[in-house]
């Protein structure tokens, strides 16, 4: 067990790696050393970790930009602070010091020969919070994969380090439901050979890159991968040929899925970078047919986007969503928002959000699909798009979105 008394005091601002690039026994140490520590603030992005979900000690108060993965039970419990911003903005947080960042705690891989460690599997904003940390302390990995682009630190550069022979967590797509497999279709049809995509992870994201299956050379550049990714470069789809930019390259700045995706990462024409990159508006800007694919927990009559809370806890994020929705939309590609047409029996198609928070700005979508089909936006008045969202949502649900419809025609 590594002693981090030594580095982290009362009052300290700590952040750590996030998914699967968390580092875990790190955490642990923290959340036992705690109470002889005292209060100290903590910045973490999508956890797996279920132990830090459960035992966060009142000493700790945890910060994050949504309530991704296991902080979504810390947000239910009243534990959990968001900051709500775009993912572009972390980098810029962290150098004026907005967010906690005098200790970072990382996963690294093995040193190479020169003593040089790559951050793997995790860069994402790790890379862009490094310069303005004063402490790093590490969990250098044996099973760390070192990464093409990512950001490589000399072992001197550690205060302390924490040797360990883990696997990475593993988080396989989970098969798609029907519902999910029409979604993609209808997702798949908006795309065209040669696009660049941007996408999520999990089993819709997974359906959708399974639908792409019979296209050409299209192109990646987002925010994270899964297994998928690999699946369609061996079929020769994601060749990023055709690219602006990275001609040739697919882009990311973290991957979480199994080990048949980080086994093969060293081999493979993808590269990580920071958030910095990925999530900018000047490189995003570059790629003319951007097709940004999103989900969302609500859409309501005019186009608008929650994906942030349901009820009054934080399930989502804002994160890199409207970055890559506004430059997809703004530069002539597509901003698609795709999501199941009901949830727990409710439409997800609503005459009003529900939830309160605008995460998408109506301007910023393009099209909203549903496994019922394609409601186009662009260039479409209020009223016409109500009645095309409408038309995607569940049959069951459309007479009274109608009659909503109804009553605001009465009204104006």
């Amino acid at each position: 067990m590594i002693d981090l008394t030594p580095y982290i005091a009362e009052g300290s601002g700590v952040w750590w790696s996030q998914t699967t690039a968390e580092p875990t026994p790190l955490v642990h140490a923290l959340l036992r050393q705690i109470p002889d520590i005292g209060s100290v603030s903590a910045f973490v992005g999508m956890s797996l970790d279920k132990t830090f979900a459960d035992v966060v000690p009142d000493q700790l108060s945890v910060i994050s930009y949504g309530g991704l993965g296991e902080l979504g039970k810390l947000s239910s419990r009243g534990l959990l602070d968001v900051v709500p911003c775009h993912y572009s903005a972390l980098p810029r947080f962290f150098e004026q010091k907005l967010l906690p960042c005098d200790v970072g705690l990382i996963q690294v891989s093995l040193p190479d020969a020169d003593g040089y460690c790559s951050l793997g599997v995790g860069v994402d904003y790790v890379a862009d919070a490094i310069p303005h940390t004063r402490v790093l302390i590490a969990e250098v990995n044996k099973h760390m994969p070192v990464t093409r682009g990512a950001m490589k630190l000399h072992v001197s550069r550690f205060a302390a380090m924490l040797e360990t022979d883990r696997p990475l967590p593993e988080v396989p797509d989970r098969a798609p439901s029907v519902v999910e497999v029409a979604i993609a279709s209808n997702v798949a049809g908006l795309v065209t050979d040669g696009d660049t995509i941007q996408t999520g992870v999990g089993s819709l994201p997974g359906a959708v890159l399974f639908a792409l299956s019979n296209h050409r050379d299209l192109g990646l550049h987002s925010g994270m991968i899964s297994d998928g990714v690999v699946s369609l470069i061996d079929k020769g789809v994601l060749t990023g040929a055709r690219k602006e930019i990275d001609t040739g390259l697919l882009v990311t700045g973290a991957a979480l899925g199994t080990s048949a995706l980080y086994d093969r990462l060293a081999d493979l024409p993808i590269e990580f970078r920071p958030a910095s990159y990925t999530h900018a508006p000047s490189v995003l800007s570059q790629l003319r047919n951007l097709v940004a694919i999103n989900s969302a927990i609500e859409v309501d009559l005019t186009g608008q986007v929650g994906a942030e809370t349901r009820g009054e806890s934080y399930v989502g994020a804002v994160g890199g969503q409207v970055d890559f929705c506004r430059a997809a939309s703004l530069t002539g590609g597509r901003s698609i928002i795709a999501l199941r047409s009901t949830s727990r029996g409710e439409s997800t198609i609503k005459a009003t959000l529900d939830f309160g928070s605008v995460t998408t700005a109506r301007a910023d979508v393009d099209f909203v699909v549903t496994e019922h089909g394609v409601a186009s936006l662009r260039g479409v008045g209020l009223a016409e798009r109500a009645r095309r969202l409408t038309a995607v949502a569940a049959p069951e649900h459309r007479e009274l979105l109608e009659r909503s419809l109804t009553l605001t025609d009465c009204a104006s």
